[in-house]
């Protein structure tokens, strides 16, 4: 997982995941672009689609780095 958002991070990349151990490495300070979770089996994938779009339309790369974005 660390090796996974330090990539995202090395490109300057929002990582979208159903994973909650990326919740733990946000809290543990990891450098990161931004996180968009989502719990597992809670919405659809047209939910979460809507949802990814929403963020790229409404926030900048500075306004999501670093932080978590639930969808």
């Amino acid at each position: 997982d660390e090796e996974q958002l330090a990539f995202a991070y090395s490109q300057q990349r929002v990582l979208y995941t159903q994973d909650r151990d990326f919740l733990i490495l946000h809290s543990a300070d990891s450098d990161h672009a931004g996180i968009a979770y989502c719990i597992k089996g809670s919405r659809s994938i047209g939910d979460i689609i809507r949802g990814l779009i929403l963020i790229w339309e409404v926030l900048s790369a500075n306004e999501i780095n670093g932080k978590i974005e639930f969808l």
